[in-house]
Formats: C-alpha cells, sequence, structure tokens
C-alpha cells in the first residue's frame, strides 16, 4: 500500500512539476508580449508627435499667407478681414415646427357639465 501511496504522490509531484513549468513559459510569453505592444505603443506616440509637429510647421500663418499669394490667380484666397463675419442675430433659424394634435376633443357637441375624455 506505501509503493502505491509513493507512486501515486511522485506522479502527482512530477504532474504539478510540469503544469507550473508550462505556466512558467507562458506566462513569459505573455510578458514577452506585453513588452512589445507597450514598445508598438511608444513608437506611435513618437510618430505622432512628430506628425503633430510637421503639421504645425506646414500650418504656420506667414507660409500659408505666402502659398495663397503665388497661387492667387488660380485659388482667388482673400485675407479674412472681422468685417466679413456676420451676427448671431443675423443668422435666421428655421421657425419651431408646431406639435400635431394627436387626440382632438369635439367641444362644439358638448354639455357645461361633461368632462372631455
Amino acid at each position: 500500500m506505501r509503493a502505491v501511496l509513493y507512486i501515486l504522490t511522485s506522479l502527482a509531484v512530477i504532474g504539478l512539476a510540469f503544469w507550473a513549468y508550462r505556466e512558467n513559459y507562458a506566462t513569459q510569453q505573455t510578458l514577452n508580449d506585453a513588452d512589445k505592444l507597450r514598445q508598438g505603443i511608444r513608437s506611435a506616440h513618437a510618430r505622432l508627435a512628430v506628425l503633430r509637429a510637421e503639421w504645425a510647421f506646414q500650418n504656420r500663418p506667414d507660409r500659408l499667407r505666402d502659398l495663397a499669394e503665388i497661387n492667387f490667380e488660380r485659388l482667388e484666397l482673400l485675407p479674412l478681414h472681422p468685417g466679413q463675419f456676420g451676427q448671431v442675430d443675423q443668422v435666421a433659424y428655421p421657425p419651431a415646427p408646431l406639435l400635431p394634435i394627436t387626440d382632438p376633443v369635439d367641444v362644439s357637441s358638448m354639455n357645461a357639465t361633461e368632462e372631455p375624455l
């Protein structure tokens, strides 16, 4: 009986060692994947910062003004002035829609003591 108990115990220890070995490697693989994702996120943030800097550089007002002057004959762009903008009170908003009558009550045939439904 002791021999069977020793064999079962040693099989359980071997099984648990095998399980721990597999879990260790699965954990290491997951950590490596997470590190790769973090590196990808860092490089994406760096690319985004470069793109934002390029966008700011390309949208400088003096550069855009020069481009508008160079391409005036083709684009006919004029500089903006405050007088070109309207006031809020000049905006013609559409009127509010009338609510439909969904349950009309005929009041001409009612007596003074009756109540509408």
